[in-house]
């Protein structure tokens, strides 16, 4: 029987032989990078991307200017990713701590241990653990697994977790079995959301699945 660790590697193995390589996460620099993590919460990548192009356009794609802007203003640019004068408090919330604490230096902040890191960023008001740790991964360059509700509902329907699993449970599932490496943790997530879009949906799509040969529930749960 084969062990959690080659379970997940033969997962990966098999998802990257169909999809190839996601090549995620799409920015020119760190902050940006930091900026899509909190304004794709709830939304689209292409929305992201019209927000961000407004927010260089206006020459707002800056710590020190979103920390100065008026929230309403803010909210203004960024309105193509939706939830806009929520995520533009969460935004400033996030720049407040960049700017306050480590001078609008994001090597900074970056730097020191990963645990420390994530705490910081999780103290932040409207910074969950999914977005700490893809800020983490795919802005800092640090390993640290992220989860999404793609992974919860891959890993359930495989039984490697229980559908009940909290988020540090699953991710510690990931951290515990594999390698600590940055670029395979970029890749199985992204691998995982292209997964969880085209085949493990609330219905799944199981015919022709990259996973189907694994064992798998025969029913499942919508979730």
């Amino acid at each position: 029987m084969a062990s959690t660790g080659e379970t997940l590697k033969a997962f990966y193995d098999a998802l990257l032989e169909r999809f190839g390589p996601q090549e995620w996460w799409p920015g020119e620099t760190p902050f940006e990078v930091m900026v899509g993590a909190v304004l794709t919460q709830n939304t689209n990548w292409k929305n992201v991307e019209k927000a961000v192009a407004n927010l260089k356009r206006e020459g707002l794609l800056d710590p020190f200017r979103i920390h100065a802007a008026p929230p309403e203003r803010l909210a203004e640019v960024i309105r193509p990713a939706g939830y806009y004068n929520i995520k533009a408090r969460r935004l400033k919330n996030l720049v407040a701590l960049l700017v306050d604490e480590f001078d609008g230096d994001i090597d900074a902040l970056f730097s020191g241990p990963v645990d420390e890191l994530r705490r910081r960023l999780v103290a932040v008001r409207g910074v969950g653990l999914e977005t700490a740790d893809s800020i983490i991964l795919y802005a800092a360059g640090r390993p640290t697994f992220v989860v999404d509700a793609y992974t919860f509902r891959v890993t359930a329907r495989h039984g490697l977790v229980i559908p009940e699993a909290s988020y540090d449970e699953l991710k510690s599932l990931f951290e515990d079995n594999l390698p600590a490496d940055v670029r395979l943790f970029n890749e199985y997530h992204a691998l995982i959301v292209r997964l969880g879009k085209k085949f493990c949906r609330k219905r799944p799509r199981c015919a022709g699945c990259p996973l189907e040969a694994f064992p798998h529930e025969t029913e499942f749960e919508t979730f």
